[in-house]
């Protein structure tokens, strides 16, 4: 039986299109034994990945080397017995740990300078490996092996038991009123958020339609959240920095749709099976798009797009703010993701 250490990105959404991975192994590898080491951050969404046995949180710090730290770790690994270890990151700190646990195959793309610490290494042709998630579940086969011709989606379980008893802690009313979820935040930076009064805009005409509309995000997505509550006249229930990861998770899975940016909550929405709209700015959606066939993505792909600037260096936004609100809401009525159903 295979022990495979996957040493895991740090990204939200990158964590969930990390699950096409996983799920790969199982079905190559149906007895291997899958664990997972990343920040805590992301631990929760593990724990809702039935195909991980072990999730471990890293204790470093972010940009910090931390050699000694991560050879203490590494031997302590050893004792594990891995046989393989996969590095979905490309540093060298991310290499240092397998090597320090003596894991006998370690396999990751050409990088910083990790000769000998990555002994099975893969060049990345990014032309041919468009999609993050390709290049995951690539690092899963065998070397000269070509990509499966349709790739594992990501499906989180939620708990629904725990998503009630969130309801009543956080006193959002139990009703029978669909609810639509937004996203209005973006970790990246402003030219990856689609404008928040357009947010508002669409959040007004779901709740004329007799929907709930849950504004979710981290307290870094207060500002936009609170905008958003101003033009809707606090209509909305406001999670932004009152839920953890993984209870937004779970109330999310309350959502009958969820409209979002290119964020990791888009990858958790499509993960979780709920009807999506993405909305994309500076980023790409052919590099990281919504793991769910059914995922509705808005992108005018401009001239200037993608630029992947955490600002739009420009100073227009046009990539967001020519995305009016009317063509959202004509994909909710041309779709089957009708508001009034």
């Amino acid at each position: 039986m295979n022990k495979i250490l996957v040493m895991g990105p740090s990204w939200v959404g990158d964590m969930v299109l990390a699950q096409s991975l996983f799920k790969q192994l199982k079905i190559e590898q149906p007895d291997c034994q899958i664990t997972v080491a990343a920040p805590a951050w992301t631990l929760p969404l593990l724990e809702r990945m039935p195909e991980v046995s072990e999730a471990i949180a890293l204790p470093f710090k972010h940009g910090d080397l931390a050699l000694r730290e991560r050879f203490k770790l590494g031997r302590e690994l050893a004792k594990q017995g891995f046989t393989q270890a996969i590095l979905l990151t490309n540093s060298l700190k991310s290499a240092i740990l397998p090597w320090a646990a003596s894991i006998p195959v370690r396999t990751g793309f050409k990088g910083e300078m990790r000769y000998g610490l990555v002994n099975d290494m893969r060049p990345l042709d990014k032309s041919a490996l468009k999609k993050t998630v390709e290049r995951f579940v690539a690092l899963g086969l065998p070397k000269s092996a070509a990509l499966p011709a349709s790739l594992p989606q990501p499906a989180l379980l939620a708990d629904p038991k725990h998503a009630n008893t969130l309801l009543a802690k956080l006193n959002i009313p139990d009703t029978q009123q669909p609810v639509l979820g937004l996203c209005p935040g973006a970790e990246y930076g402003e030219a990856k958020r689609w404008p928040a009064e357009y947010y508002a805009e669409v959040a007004n005409h779901a709740l004329q339609q007799g929907w709930q509309v849950w504004l979710f995000g981290s307290d870094k997505d207060k500002p936009v959240t609170a905008s958003i509550q101003q033009q809707t006249q606090r209509r909305c229930v406001d999670l932004a920095g009152r839920t953890k990861l993984g209870e937004a998770i779970d109330l999310m899975s309350l959502c009958r749709t969820v409209i979002s940016n290119d964020s990791g909550l888009m990858h958790v929405a499509a993960a979780l099976d709920k009807k999506l709209i993405a909305i994309y700015g500076s980023s790409d959606p052919k590099h990281t798009p919504p793991m769910h066939p059914q995922a509705v993505v808005e992108y005018l792909g401009l001239s200037c797009s993608p630029c992947f600037e955490r600002a739009c260096p420009l100073g227009h936004l046009n990539c967001l703010r020519q995305i009016q609100p009317e063509a959202v809401l004509a994909k909710l009525t041309s779709t089957s993701l009708e508001m009034t159903k």
